[in-house]
């Protein structure tokens, strides 16, 4: 069975629905063979990371950058999984108040780094969680979970 790790964090009832539209996305009925392992970012460790086949990461941008809680899961984890990772599909979530260019070039320098490969669009926005933005993110999800189905 394939794996799919969501490590997110999501401090606040505005984004909670997003982890929520990554959820549903991996967990969809016809993506048989695929096991969701979710963790806060805070939770996350490297025997999750190294056991996970692909990855979808959510966060808010908070102040320019990617949350602190992200940015500790990746401190804590990036050294011991740079290599045996390389490659593996994964997607994202960043969601500003006002602006998310500093957290996008985080996360794109940092996953380049890990060498992961991004396997749908990341929905990357600021305001209000629409309908259309959990929808973006279920669809993110599902297929980042279909690219490594048995």
């Amino acid at each position: 069975m394939a794996t799919v790790l969501l490590v997110h964090h999501s401090p606040t009832d505005t984004v909670t629905p997003l982890a929520e539209a990554a959820r549903a996305g991996i967990c969809m009925p016809e993506l048989e063979g695929v096991e969701l392992i979710e963790r806060q970012a805070l939770e996350a460790t490297v025997e999750d990371v190294l056991a996970a086949d692909a990855y979808v990461l959510g966060t808010t941008a908070n102040f320019g950058y990617i949350s602190g809680a992200l940015k500790h899961f990746f401190d804590t984890v990036y050294d011991d999984v740079r290599e045996p990772t390389q490659s593996r599909p994964f997607t994202y979530w960043i969601r500003g108040g006002f602006d998310t260019t500093g957290a996008e070039r985080a996360m794109e320098q940092i996953t380049t780094g890990l060498g992961w490969r991004l396997a749908a669009p990341a929905v990357v926005f600021t305001g209000d969680v629409t309908d259309e933005r959990r929808e973006q993110l279920t669809e993110a999800a599902a297929t980042v979970a279909a690219s490594v189905m048995g």
